[in-house]
């Protein structure tokens, strides 16, 4: 099978895939008649031939897909202008606080953040599937540990935690949470948290919203 014919049945499949497929599913394709090494060529090439257009396809923590770029995002979001509830801005610096800090208990949480955390808040983020539970600590109570999930990489759109950007460093990597934020803004100040960990809140609660998931605000 020639190179191009490879490239046109990664592309159908990743368009029409409902979800990110994996280096292994996109093998299936081909019965095994293709090397791994030349599918992730292909995919590369295909990244290439997609630049300049309106679509990506990227690499997430769950797989390859195919997504819209951020700079489209103002046009597609008139196609459905009214937007569900937001996350409550408690809600947001927690799942901060979890992505740059895991794992994390409660109770960490709580001395970074100044106030005690609702219950709930945290079903929530676990409900959405950005958070989850992955062990206990070895101390009085066994206190939970909490940490992100692959749904929460693949909603960010980032491979890996390493994805995500460097927090309090140089004026290049805070320009390098423009790629994430879309031109939102958090209004306010939260002393605990570094600004680019406030500019990923913002981003979480876009894509929140973006999703479609509504939920109740956390009252603090």
């Amino acid at each position: 099978m020639n190179t191009t014919d490879v490239r046109r049945i990664l592309e159908t499949a990743l368009i029409c895939a409902q979800q990110p497929l994996t280096l292994r599913e996109l093998g299936v394709l081909f019965n095994g008649g293709v090397a791994a090494d030349s599918i992730k060529l292909a995919l590369v090439e295909l990244q290439d031939e997609w630049s300049g257009r309106g679509v990506e396809l990227v690499h997430v923590a769950s797989g390859w897909r195919f997504q819209s770029r951020p700079e489209m995002r103002e046009y597609l979001d008139r196609l459905t202008p009214e937007k569900p509830p937001r996350y409550s801005r408690a809600t947001l610096e927690t799942l901060a606080i979890i992505a740059y800090r895991q794992p994390v208990t409660r109770g960490d949480m709580e001395d970074i953040r100044g106030v005690t955390i609702n219950s709930l808040l945290l079903r929530q983020l676990e409900d959405r599937g950005w958070v989850e539970v992955i062990g206990h600590r070895e101390t009085v109570g066994r206190p939970a540990l909490y940490a992100t999930t692959r749904q929460f990489l693949d909603d960010l759109g980032v491979e890996s935690l390493a994805g995500l950007p460097s927090v309090g460093d140089t004026p290049a990597q805070i320009a390098k949470l423009e790629q994430f934020e879309l031109g939102m803004e958090v209004p306010g100040s939260f002393s605990p948290l570094t600004a680019p960990e406030l500019k990923i809140s913002a981003y979480i609660e876009d894509l929140a919203s973006d999703a479609g998931k509504s939920s109740q605000p956390d009252p603090q």
